[in-house]
């Protein structure tokens, strides 16, 4: 049964939100940097501390941490394509290949 929704629309929506999220990176790369630097920050306060730890966590959970775990936001959004119905974005790209064309019928 064809699905009503369209699964190349998706497809390229997810592309974009994946040209964002991949911009979003370096300056959130240069964020982390910066934080761990202000955990050397002499006599900072626990709490403080704790404070930036959220945070790089946050990053590192958003973009992937340097140790390889993955990002958060990349995981998603494979998770969205992977439930696009593979025959159905092939038959869609299909015809969007020979254009719109509007039915005599």
């Amino acid at each position: 049964m064809p699905i009503k929704w369209s699964a190349l629309r998706v497809t390229e929506a997810a592309d974009m939100i994946e040209e964002h999220i991949n911009a979003a990176v370096e300056p959130l790369e240069c964020a982390r940097e910066v934080a761990k630097a202000a955990l050397e920050i002499s006599n900072l306060p626990e709490y403080m501390g704790s404070r930036l730890h959220s945070l790089l966590a946050e990053i590192d959970r958003a973009i992937g941490d340097p140790s390889g775990r993955g990002s958060m936001l990349k995981s998603r959004l494979q998770a969205i394509r992977d439930d696009v119905p593979k025959d159905d974005l092939e038959a869609q790209k299909k015809v969007s290949a020979y254009g719109e064309r509007q039915s005599l019928v």
